[in-house]
This record gives structure tokens, sequence and C-alpha cells, in this order.
């Protein structure tokens, strides 16, 4: 059996999503969409696709896919995710998944009911350091974590031309903001690495409204957050801080440290590697590397290559008729929405917000 797929969005897609299909002997792209559609042609040709569409329900409507990619603004996700269950097909939802809790429970509860597969696009958790990583955690390797570090400092948004006019991921309205391009990974690490979250304390913020299109050199306002600091209160204990903005003018990169009752795990994300210790002991590198970085085809960066083994494993659970093994589910994606939805309560209201408080 060959699995026939669908693609909605073509800029990630083309990215990440088509080299990693293009490397499944079993799975076999025949559609994509786009909003424009010359970008949908661009990747049809790049990929011999033989349909690129410009309405992503005439997609649907053509064709029966046993899975759909959905890689466009979350302000979408829902009506094309319910539309793809609709139509049979098990569903692939990039992140952040959802506009707020209430849609991201609707999504799951449709899945469900469909009897489908459902996956989102946290690709780290198919990361073989990051997998390592757990594994770490899960063994005691430094006994009981008291509190994580995470920063992520990127100069991505820090110039005032740096984005493109109106982009979507600088508007609130459309689902964007560092809380959904970075926050909604990190909080899917952690809570993968630690278990669930009891509380968060958090400020969201906007430090650079007034923009220029770097496009077009018209002047624009963002609305979403370049700038999210929150605490979290795990359920195992465990303190989390976390810091992450676009809006230096230096490119400082993402830091993960652990430090537990009798050790410490550090990550890098600049140069990929695990360092680990116990009290009194040097640390020792543990980086372990990704096979699939040398697939054909497959473009360089973590983010990439870790798609590679998230696009194999939901194929050969639909294959095999299967549960996933691996991977975050639509109920996963429900969980960190339900942590982001806090966030932003609580930067409202100046609190800290139990989970159990968000409903909608």
């Amino acid at each position: 059996m060959t699995l026939k797929v669908g693609i909605i969005g073509a800029s990630f897609a083309k990215a990440a999503y088509l080299p990693a299909l293009a490397n499944i002997s079993d799975a076999t792209v025949t559609g994509i969409s786009s909003a424009r559609l010359e970008s949908a042609q661009a990747a049809a040709d790049a990929f011999r696709i033989p349909r690129a569409y410009d309405n992503w329900e005439q997609m649907l409507d053509e064709q029966t896919f046993d899975l759909v990619g959905i890689a466009t603004p979350p302000v979408y996700h829902m009506p094309m995710v319910l539309r793809a269950l609709e139509r049979g097909a098990h569903v692939l939802c990039e992140k952040p998944f959802a506009m707020n809790t209430a849609e991201a429970q609707t999504m799951l509860d449709q899945a469900e009911v469909m009897g489908k597969l459902h996956m989102i696009g946290h690709e780290l958790r198919f990361n073989p350091t990051r997998r390592k990583l757990k594994d770490l955690l899960d063994e005691g390797a430094i006994g009981t974590v008291r509190f994580v570090t995470v920063v992520n400092i990127s100069n991505s948004w820090g110039d005032l031309a740096s984005r493109p006019f109106n982009d979507w991921w600088s508007d609130e309205a459309m689902g964007g903001g560092r809380m959904g391009a970075n926050g909604s990974h990190q909080i899917d690490l952690l809570r993968w690495w630690l278990g669930d979250i009891g509380a968060v304390n958090g400020d969201l913020r906007t430090l650079v409204p007034a923009r220029i299109g770097k496009d077009n050199g018209q002047p624009f306002t963002a609305t979403a957050d370049d700038f999210t600091q929150f605490q979290m209160e795990m359920q195992c204990g465990a303190v989390v801080n976390m810091l992450l903005s676009g809006a230096a003018r230096h490119n400082i990169g993402n830091s993960v440290q652990f430090f537990g009752s009798e050790g410490t795990i550090l990550l890098s994300n600049d140069d990929e590697v695990l360092r680990v210790a116990r009290h009194g002991e040097p640390f020792q590198e543990l980086t372990l590397s990704d096979s699939n970085a040398t697939l054909p085809g497959v473009n360089k960066g973590i983010w990439n290559v870790s798609f590679v083994g998230l696009m194999q494993e939901f194929t050969a659970a639909i294959l095999e008729g299967r549960a996933l093994k691996a991977g975050a589910t639509f109920f996963d994606g429900l969980k960190t929405q339900q942590a982001m939805d806090a966030v932003r309560q609580s930067s409202t209201e100046r609190r800290w917000i139990q989970l159990t408080e968000i409903t909608g």
C-alpha cells in the first residue's frame, strides 16, 4: 500500500515536509495547496507533485488522502483539520496547534470520534540527543530535578525592517508571536521530559510594535508578542524559568539547563552538544547524531532533519494500523495550548494561573 498525502501550506512544507516524504517509499504526495498558486506550483514542480491548488477545500474535495499535513498560520488550523478528518484522512498539524484551548479541544475530540491518528509538528521529540536527555531524566541520572532554565534569544525581529509587511508572525489575530513560534516547542519538550504542568506565571510583550515591511518599506504595527518570559511549576515539583525573545540585535541562541539534586544537564542549540555531570564529577559529552541528516534532499538544520523521524513514525503507524509509538498528539497539543493560554491570562491578570482554570 502507498499512502496518498495532501499538503496544505507550501513554505515550511517545502523545507521539511516534502524532503522527508521524498525519502519514504510508501508515501506519495498527490496534491499541495497554498494561498498563492505560484507557491504551490513551485513546490509541486520541485517535488513532482501532480496537482497544485490555491484552494485547500477544492483539493480535499477532489482527492482522497490517507494523510493530510497542515502547515499554515494557526488561525486556519481548525477548519482545515476538521475538514480533513471529515474527508477520512489522518492529520498532521503544525504548531501552535490552535488559537485557544476550545479550538484545540474541538479538534482532538473530532479526531478521536473519527478514529484517526493525529500528530502535532513537534519534531524535536525525534531528535536523538533530546531523546537521550529524556532517558537520562527517566533514569534519575541527576537525581530529582529541582529547577530548569530555558533561554531562547534571537535577532530575527530585532531590526524594525526584519519582517515582511503585515506578516502573520507579527499578527496576534493570526496566531503569531514568540509564544507560539518557539514557546509551544519549549512547553511540549518540558512536558515530555518532566510530565504535566501545574501552574504558570508569565509576561508577554510587544517590545517593537512600530515596524517597516522589509519587502515594501511601508510602516505597519506588530501586535504579536516578541518577548515572553514565564515560570512553570511542574507537577513533579520542578520549577522552570523560560525567556524567549526575537527582539534582540544579536543572536544568542537557545540553551536548556537542568539542575538536579545529584547533578546537572546542559544542552545548547548553538553546537547541539549535550553535557551531563553528577556532583563532584566533570561534565561528559553524550551528544548523539541523527542518521537522517545524510538522506538525499534533506535540508540542513535540526528542525528539517528531525522532521524526517516524525514523518517516518506517522506514516509507519498509518500503514501498520497501530497507535503512535512516539511524537506529540492532538492531546499534547491541547495541553500545550492550555499552558500558553494560561501564560496569556497570567500576563493580563498579573497573577499565577493554575492550569485547571483554563477551560476555553
